[in-house]
């Protein structure tokens, strides 16, 4: 029965100090003030925002593009002539 014990008591042990290394993890240590809590999300915002930005920049230029090289569809045909010439003349 003692050895029982010694393997709980070595296994407690060991998962003391692995929460005690979680706990010293930099993720942890900085979102324990609420100045590093609202630094973190906001750089978080930050990068998503930018992300997304770009994505549906990348996204929306390609449809543009793919679009643009259908000739053999009339109606789209006519619609992208149309806005080329809007834009066109709202350009002079």
């Amino acid at each position: 029965m003692s050895e029982g014990g010694d393997a709980l008591g070595e296994e407690l042990r060991a998962l003391r100090e692995e929460v005690a290394l979680i706990n010293r993890h930099r993720l942890f240590t900085s979102q324990s003030t609420i100045s590093g809590m609202i630094a973190l999300s906001l750089a978080r915002g930050l990068a998503f925002g930018l992300g997304s930005v770009i994505g549906a920049s990348f996204l929306v230029s390609l449809v543009v593009y793919s679009l643009s090289q259908i000739d053999f569809i009339p109606v789209i045909g006519e619609w992208a002539a149309r806005i080329a010439a809007e834009i066109q003349g709202g350009a002079d």
